[in-house]
């Protein structure tokens, strides 16, 4: 298998990895426990911890981008060949769409689980905010969190500490917007469950797309602006 080939399956495979282990924990807990305060704090250690631990997994092999709306500003960077990118989205939106389907099967095997009450953990609207609230909410953590990523994957950079600042801040980020049905900050990681859920979260999936890649872009620039990069 060539290093082409090899980038885009770690693609895949991590966005897989985040997907499913998210999802499964926002799907168990919303049934199971209600969410409450555990419920939320465990979701977001799910996406940040699982996030954290794929950087230092795949990072080496593909940059761990496992989200469009990372890829899209690495490659009008220059970090990531403008070639690579199509390859790169395909790849994430396969592993997440994947990782739905096996979550799915996998839940039905519960008698107490019911796809159309319990869903699969899909982005939505539960709090009944403006669509602009939610496109706000998204827009803003997104460009929160490309900026880390960017300030944390440069060449001067402590080994390791990226995989932290990283995970750490999607943690932080689902602290905020989980409750809200936000905090996708990932087009792919929203299409996976939407596409099984249908209904209302794919309706609102539009959202979940153009918001994380305005606030990507958005955050890639904040990045040269203060770093001159």
């Amino acid at each position: 298998m060539n290093s082409q080939a090899r980038t885009y399956l770690a693609e895949c495979f991590g966005t897989f990895t985040l997907v499913f282990i998210g999802t499964a924990v926002a799907s168990l807990q919303g049934f199971l426990s209600g969410y409450g305060d555990t419920g939320w704090l465990g979701i977001s250690l799910a996406f940040g911890g699982t996030l954290g631990v794929l950087v230092l997994v795949i990072g080496p092999i593909s940059g761990c981008h496992v989200n469009p709306a990372v890829s899209i500003p690495m490659a009008l960077s220059g970090r990531l060949k403008m070639n690579l990118l199509p390859g790169y989205i395909i790849s994430q939106c396969v592993g997440a769409i994947v990782a739905s389907l096996v979550l799915m099967m996998l839940l039905k095997g519960l008698p107490v689980y019911e796809l159309a009450q319990h869903g699969l953990g899909a982005n939505g609207n539960p709090r009944d905010a403006s669509i602009m609230s939610l496109l706000g909410w998204e827009v803003v953590l997104t460009a929160l969190f490309l900026f880390t990523i960017f300030a944390a994957t440069r060449g001067d950079t402590t080994p390791g500490f990226h995989a932290v600042a990283i995970g750490g801040f999607l943690f932080v980020a689902h602290l905020v917007g989980a409750q809200l049905g936000d905090s996708s900050l990932n087009p792919a990681r929203s299409l996976g469950p939407a596409l099984f859920e249908q209904g209302a979260a794919l309706k609102i999936l539009w959202v979940f797309i153009v918001a994380p890649i305005i606030g990507g872009l958005l955050g890639w620039q904040a990045y040269k602006v203060i770093y001159k990069d």
